[in-house]
C-alpha cells in the first residue's frame, strides 16, 4: 500500500509539473505570439584587424551618408518651392510672356512661351538621326538660335508610339506607328494657325529651389540650390509654322493636362502654381516669376511699400474635362462705372455652350457677342466726347490728344466671379495704348455660342495662383516686377 501511495503521489506531481509547463508555454506564446530562438553571432572575419574593420566602417558610413543625402534632397524638393523668371515679350513685338527653362543633362537653356492653354511642352530641336519628324511643305523653320539636342542629354528617353502616354494624352499624336517601339510623333495645331511637329520623350528639368514662403521674391532663384525634376514630358520639335514661335524656343505647357509641365511640377510642389504678369509693355529687364509652391502672399510686392499685403480674392477653379486644357471660372456679373451690365447668364455657363477661361497665351480679352456688345457700349458711352479713329483690330479707338480740358476719366471695369471675388483691372488693361495719342477699348468680339477668354493684358499686374489640389483660383493686385 505504501508503495502504491508513493506511486500515486509521484503521478500527481508529474501531472502538476506538466500543467505548469504548459501554462508557461501558453503564457509565453500569448505574450510574444511565437516561440523565441537564440542565434549565435559569429564574426564574419575572425582574423580581421582593427584597421580592416575601420576601413569597412568608413565604406559603410559613406553608403549611409549617400543614402540619407539623396533622401534629404528628395524631401527638400517635395517640401520647397521653385521659381522661373518670367518677362513680357514686348521687346520682340509679340504679346506673349517668356519664361527661362533649362532641360536635359547637362542642362540646356531655353526661352519658352508660358502658356496656360497648352498641354505639351516642346522645344526647337535637332534630333540627329532616327526617324524624321513629319514636315509640312510650307513649314517656316529657319535655323534656331538655340535648339535642344536629345543625343547630348544623358536623361532623354523617347516615348514609344504604342504607349498609353502617346495614344491617350499626347495632343495631336499621329497614327503612323510602324512598330511598337517607334517614337511617338505629333503634329500640334494651335488656334492661331501655327503648328509644331516632332517626337515626344521625357527628360529632366533643372530648377532653382527656394525656401517655402520666399518663392517669387528676389531671393527665389538661389543658384546654389538646384535640383532635377525628373520625367518631364517634352516634345522635340523639328519643324514649325507661324509667327508665334519666331521669337521663342518653344512652349512651356501650363494647361490642365496629365502631361503638362504645370500638372507634373505642381504635383511635387504643393499642388499649385502662380504667376505675376508685369505690364505687357514693360522692358525686357522687368522680371517677375512663375512659381510652383506656396502661395499668393509670397509672389509679389504689395501695391504700397507701407501698406499691409491685401488678402487675395478667391473663386472656384473649374477643372472641367470639356474645357481641358484650359482653366475655367464662373463670371457672375460685369460692372462698368458701378452699373451691372445686362448680359445673359448663358454666356458664362459652361453647361450652355458658354463659360470663361483665363489664358496667358492670349493677349486681348475676347468676349462672346452678348458680353462684348454690353461692355463696349457701356465703355464707349463714357468716352463719347472723344473723336473716334479707325485702327485694326479694334472697333472703338479714340484720339486721346484731342480732348478739351484734358483726357476724360476712364470708367471703372469690374468682373465679379463666383464667390464674390472681384477683379478690378487698372484702366490701362482694358483701354489700352494702341499708338501714340491713340487709345482703344482693348477687347475683341468672340463667336456666340462660345467661350470668353480673359487675356494676359487684362491679367497684368495681378498675381494669379492656380490651386489644382483644392480647385481654387486666387488673385490680387500687385506690382509684379522685382
Amino acid at each position: 500500500m505504501a508503495s502504491r501511495g508513493h506511486a500515486l503521489a509521484l503521478l500527481v506531481l508529474l501531472a502538476l509539473a506538466a500543467a505548469a509547463s504548459a501554462g508557461r508555454h501558453q503564457h509565453q506564446h500569448h505574450r510574444h505570439g511565437r516561440k523565441s530562438a537564440r542565434l549565435q553571432l559569429i564574426p564574419s572575419a575572425p582574423g580581421a584587424s582593427l584597421a580592416d574593420r575601420a576601413r569597412d566602417d568608413r565604406h559603410r558610413h559613406a553608403y549611409i551618408r549617400s543614402t540619407l543625402a539623396s533622401r534629404r534632397r528628395a524631401a527638400e524638393v517635395g517640401a520647397s518651392a521653385f521659381a522661373m523668371p518670367l518677362s513680357s515679350g514686348a521687346y520682340t513685338g509679340t504679346g506673349q510672356y517668356f519664361v527661362r527653362f533649362r532641360v536635359g543633362t547637362p542642362a540646356q537653356p531655353f526661352v519658352l512661351v508660358a502658356d496656360t492653354g497648352s498641354d505639351l511642352t516642346w522645344v526647337k530641336c535637332r534630333r540627329g538621326g532616327g526617324s524624321a519628324a513629319p514636315e509640312s511643305p510650307d513649314a517656316q523653320t529657319p535655323p534656331p538660335a538655340r535648339e535642344f539636342r536629345p543625343a547630348a542629354s544623358k536623361t532623354w528617353a523617347p516615348i514609344a508610339c504604342s504607349s498609353d502616354t502617346c495614344t491617350s494624352y499626347v495632343p495631336f499624336s499621329l497614327a503612323n506607328c510602324s512598330s511598337p517601339a517607334s517614337s511617338c510623333a505629333y503634329d500640334y495645331r494651335y488656334k492661331d494657325g501655327s503648328a509644331a511637329r516632332g517626337v515626344v520623350g521625357t527628360d529632366s528639368a533643372t530648377i532653382a529651389l527656394s525656401s517655402s514662403g520666399r518663392a517669387g521674391s528676389g531671393a527665389a532663384a538661389d543658384s546654389s540650390r538646384r535640383a532635377k525634376l525628373q520625367g518631364v514630358v517634352l516634345g522635340c520639335t523639328a519643324s514649325y509654322d507661324g509667327q508665334s514661335f519666331q521669337s521663342s524656343d518653344g512652349v512651356l505647357s501650363l494647361g490642365n493636362s496629365n502631361i503638362s509641365f504645370a500638372s507634373r511640377a505642381a504635383a511635387r510642389f504643393g499642388g499649385r502654381f502662380s504667376y505675376c504678369l508685369v505690364d505687357h509693355l514693360a522692358p525686357r529687364n522687368a522680371t517677375s516669376y512663375l512659381t510652383f509652391g506656396p502661395g499668393p502672399e509670397d509672389g509679389g510686392a504689395s501695391p504700397s511699400p507701407t501698406s499691409a499685403p491685401a488678402a487675395p480674392e478667391q473663386t472656384p477653379l473649374l477643372l472641367d474635362r470639356r474645357m481641358s486644357p484650359f482653366y475655367a471660372v464662373t463670371v457672375d456679373t460685369v460692372y462698368v462705372a458701378g452699373e451691372a451690365l445686362d448680359i445673359p447668364a448663358d454666356v458664362w455657363d459652361v453647361d450652355r455652350s458658354g463659360g470663361a477661361i483665363l489664358d496667358s497665351g492670349t493677349s486681348l480679352t475676347i468676349l462672346a457677342t452678348p458680353a462684348y456688345a454690353a461692355v463696349v457700349a457701356a465703355l464707349s458711352r463714357q468716352l463719347g466726347d472723344l473723336p473716334r479713329v479707325s485702327m485694326d483690330p479694334f472697333e472703338y479707338c479714340y484720339n486721346w490728344t484731342a480732348a478739351d480740358g484734358g483726357a476724360p476719366e476712364i470708367p471703372k471695369l469690374e468682373v465679379q466671379f463666383a464667390g464674390s471675388a472681384t477683379l478690378e483691372p487698372p484702366a490701362k488693361s482694358y483701354v489700352i495704348d494702341a499708338a501714340p495719342g491713340v487709345k482703344c477699348i482693348g477687347v475683341q468680339e468672340g463667336a456666340w455660342p462660345g467661350v470668353s477668354v480673359i487675356g494676359n493684358i487684362l491679367q497684368q499686374e495681378h498675381l494669379w495662383e492656380f490651386d489644382l489640389r483644392d480647385r481654387l483660383l486666387r488673385f490680387k493686385h500687385t506690382r509684379c516686377a522685382q
